[in-house]
């Protein structure tokens, strides 16, 4: 791997890990869903865009345009929606973790529902992100985290795992950034009427929300999904998905350094066991 591709990979994780924190700092001046569908509007269109300028067309089969409306509703809709409805009550830092079993989920449940083989190795590192998982819940419900809070957040984790089972292949690789636009469309529609029957819109304006949202729509939602794109054309999907290890760690250090956030000794055992954990499934994979 070149020193280009290391500092593309780095930037990248590094972007994506602090958008829980910023998520977290927008909901405290914003209705969660009225924001994200506002954010998915921006960033969807300006992904287009720069699609466009790249060259990519919207140019897909039935059974693309299916799994890009699915994908949009259960990732950016449910997804983000559930996390940034969560962070009205849990640190960012907690929803950060959480997100990062993802890969352990779809390991789990590719084994259990699509009999999927798993080496020793692979079920080594499920058991291990499920002890992390304790260690940290554990932890946090003892020390008053929102029930309501962590359940959503779940369920967002779940949700996501199951459009990456159900849709996987199911879009080619060479429009990957015009999709990302059409399913953050996809999600901006869907939230907007979600958000109209369960939220009272409030708006407390200032510079904290402008930086924030500002920042979640263009750092994390558009600038980070370009360097995936471009890192990925550059070293491959299996070798640019090794930066997502960084993921739980980097997540609960933003959220600790920025807002301020608690950052125990048991989040850190369990944050490591965590990530061990998804590099024992992903190698296990190859």
């Amino acid at each position: 791997m070149d020193m280009r591709a290391l500092l593309m990979g780095l930037s990248f994780v590094l972007m994506w890990s602090s958008a829980f924190t910023s998520a977290r700092v927008a909901v405290a001046y914003a209705s969660p869903l009225l924001l994200l569908s506002v954010r998915f509007l921006i960033s969807g269109l300006l992904a287009m865009l720069i699609a466009r300028a790249l060259g990519q067309r919207i140019s897909l089969s039935r059974r693309q345009w299916f799994a890009v409306a699915l994908f949009g509703l259960l990732q950016n809709g449910i997804y983000l929606g559930a996390n940034f409805v969560a962070m009205q009550w849990i640190e960012a830092g907690l929803a950060a973790i959480i997100a990062s079993i993802l890969p352990l989920l779809v390991a789990l449940l590719s084994w259990l529902f699509f009999k999927e083989k798993l080496p020793v190795l692979g079920v080594l590192g499920l058991l291990a992100g499920l002890v992390g998982v304790v260690i940290i819940m554990g932890a946090r419900l003892s020390g008053g985290a929102d029930i309501m809070g962590v359940a959503l957040a779940f369920m967002g984790v779940g949700a996501l795992s199951l459009a990456t089972l159900l849709v996987r292949g199911a879009v080619s690789s060479g429009n990957v950034l015009m999709v990302v636009g059409l399913q953050m469309l996809v999600a901006s529609a869907a939230l907007l009427p979600a958000s109209l029957l369960f939220e009272t819109w409030f708006v407390t304006w200032s510079w904290q929300l402008v930086v924030a949202f500002s920042y979640t729509t263009l750092v994390p939602g558009v600038l980070a999904t370009l360097v995936w794109f471009l890192l990925v054309q550059r070293i491959g999907a299996v070798r640019a998905a090794s930066f997502h290890f960084l993921n739980p760690f980097l997540g609960v250090a933003i959220a600790a350094l920025v807002v301020g956030e608690s950052l125990t000794l048991q989040d850190v055992i369990g944050v490591l066991v965590i990530t061990l954990g998804i590099i024992a499934v992903q190698y296990s994979k190859r």
